[in-house]
């Protein structure tokens, strides 16, 4: 009897570059699931430096003054260590 439900596989396309959240490495095509990943990126060294890229995105949008609806939060590396 054929099977109901086929397991999805998560190889991508080479030339696609992913940076792995869990295991904290670069991928060529996603070997791990979206949920653990960012990318895709044109070339290896743009995935490496996925968490940067991401990090600065961030602070782009939190000073953008087109999505601001409140003042932002400080992130946690801005905040004054306690007293």
């Amino acid at each position: 009897m054929a099977a109901l439900f086929r397991r999805r596989t998560t190889t991508g396309k080479a030339g696609e570059w992913y940076y792995c959240l869990k295991h904290q490495k670069v991928e060529e095509g996603p070997e791990c699931p979206a949920k653990d990943r960012l990318g895709p990126y044109d070339t290896p060294g743009e995935a490496a430096r996925a968490i940067e890229t991401a990090r600065t995105r961030d602070e782009e949008w939190r000073k953008d003054p087109r999505w601001r609806d409140r003042e932002p939060e400080p992130l946690k590396d801005e905040e004054d260590p306690p007293a």
